[in-house]
């Protein structure tokens, strides 16, 4: 992929985003199942992360307003402060990986560049990048960290949390590492996925299906969910893709694949669960949509 200047990149970046926020919101719940439990009253205006941590089980949903675990009972809680938590993703037990930007007041850095929690999300502290870098995707693979820098329109790569490397410069909106070939990274931007063959140094044009967000779990269960909140499935490193069914609430706000079948996804209205590769989904969180970015 031909290096944009960063207005380019910023450009482009604006065109999905603004695209995305388009879709409507208008949720289609013939495929959905409510959740009969409420989310306790937690204002969620928009969802940046999600994940399961193996410690207890329980959905970790990284927002605007905090960082709020669901229980398989279905009680919510903020378990946070009420920063907002970006670039979400889920390492080990009780172990997640961050970025955002600091609750009111804090003194912290307004970008926290890479932030880590080793209590299920409690507390955070800043490990690299303070006040340098906003990730707004974060990818562990290979025991190694993939950030997409949305400051510079940079992937960044680390393997020890403290140093990065520089990779290439493109507008895209998130990304996914292969689990086989920590080389082999993938983008989505406005004309499509985008491949690196070389650990994201370089990148081919976008093309094919135009996908929101993307998540890899397994070698032979690729995940992404278009504008209008359609999951795909590709069994091929993304070559092909084929629709596995339709997240309800429509505009795509977050998706984590936990395994083959296992689909976490928040929508304009709420973070779904499904169990059978999108199928079917269940309403874990609402989600307000009343602010948020």
């Amino acid at each position: 992929m031909k290096i944009r200047s960063r207005a380019a990149t910023a450009c482009t970046a604006a065109v999905l985003t603004v695209a995305l926020a388009a879709c409507s919101s208008n949720s289609d719940t013939s495929s959905a199942t409510r959740s009969s439990d409420s989310s306790g009253g937690i204002a969620v205006s928009h969802v940046h992360g999600l994940g399961i941590d193996p410690a207890d089980g329980h959905l970790y949903v990284a927002t605007h307003e905090g960082v709020i675990a669901v229980t398989k009972a279905g009680t919510a809680k903020r378990v946070s402060d009420t920063a907002d938590y970006m670039g979400f993703t889920v390492i080990g037990p009780k172990t997640f990986l961050g970025s955002g930007h600091p609750a009111e007041g804090s003194g912290d850095h307004a970008d926290r560049g890479l932030i880590r929690s080793t209590d299920s999300g409690k507390t955070w502290k800043t490990l690299s990048l303070g006040g340098s870098a906003d990730f707004h995707a974060l990818k562990y693979a290979h025991g190694t960290v993939y950030g997409y820098d949305s400051t510079r329109g940079v992937l960044r790569v680390s393997t020890d949390r403290t140093n990065w490397d520089t990779r290439a410069e493109l507008a895209a909106l998130d990304i996914a590492v292969s689990p086989k070939d920590p080389d082999l990274v993938l983008a989505t931007t406005e004309n499509g996925v985008a491949r690196s063959t070389d650990g994201g140094r370089t990148f081919g044009a976008g093309s094919g299906q135009v996908l929101a967000f993307l998540s890899w779990p397994t070698a032979d269960a690729l995940y992404g969910v278009d504008l209008a909140g359609g999951l795909h499935r590709s069994t091929d490193g993304g070559a092909t893709w084929q629709k596995s069914g339709t997240v309800p609430g429509g505009q795509p706000q977050a998706l984590t694949a936990v395994d083959n079948g296992h689909v976490l996804a928040a929508t304009g209205d709420g973070v779904y669960e499904s169990r059978d590769g999108g199928k079917t989904f269940t309403l874990r969180l609402p989600v307000s949509s009343t602010g948020g970015h």
